[in-house]
């Protein structure tokens, strides 16, 4: 069974376990996903494309696991965990199988926004940006599987 079978397949978490998961620091998961950014989106952004979405905060909530991180293009360069303190300037929600689905190129972003299976809030014009990167850039060809391999998030 693949990781998104597995994912749609599972039970709702219960709701005291999410209570609990939505009470913990965001910076783990935002570390993670950093990381799974910056290796796998990183090489092919342009430096037109890096300039310009640079410096935005951006959080990303998976709504089914309670889960949520916050991202940036730093300074420096590179994908990494929001500074505290920083609000985000835009928030996007869905549940993790359909987040998965749009990586991989198999869901249609509009469609699910306007299903409101993906909810975007905050800064319109940046959010719009940020969508048609990810439209240009294309699909990620994501290995569910593999993000479960040792040394997957490693600095390659």
């Amino acid at each position: 069974m693949n990781v998104e079978n597995l994912l749609v397949k599972l039970p709702p978490m219960p709701e005291g376990l999410r209570r609990l998961v939505a009470k913990l620091p965001w910076q783990p998961p935002s570390l993670a996903l950093a990381l799974g950014l910056q290796r796998l989106l990183w090489p092919r952004l342009d430096a037109s494309q890096r300039q310009e979405l640079a410096g935005a905060v951006v959080e990303v909530e998976v709504s089914d696991l309670a889960l949520r991180s916050r991202v940036w293009i730093a300074p420096g360069g590179g994908f990494a965990v929001a500074p505290s303190g920083v609000q985000p300037r835009v928030r996007i929600r869905a549940r993790a199988a359909d987040y998965l689905r749009l990586l991989r190129g198999q869901e249609d972003p509009d469609r699910l926004f306007f299903e409101r299976a993906l909810v975007i809030e905050g800064d319109t014009e940046y959010a719009l940006l940020l969508k048609n990167t990810l439209d240009a850039v294309g699909p990620l060809q994501l290995d569910a599987a593999a993000l479960l391999r040792p040394g997957f998030l490693a600095k390659s």
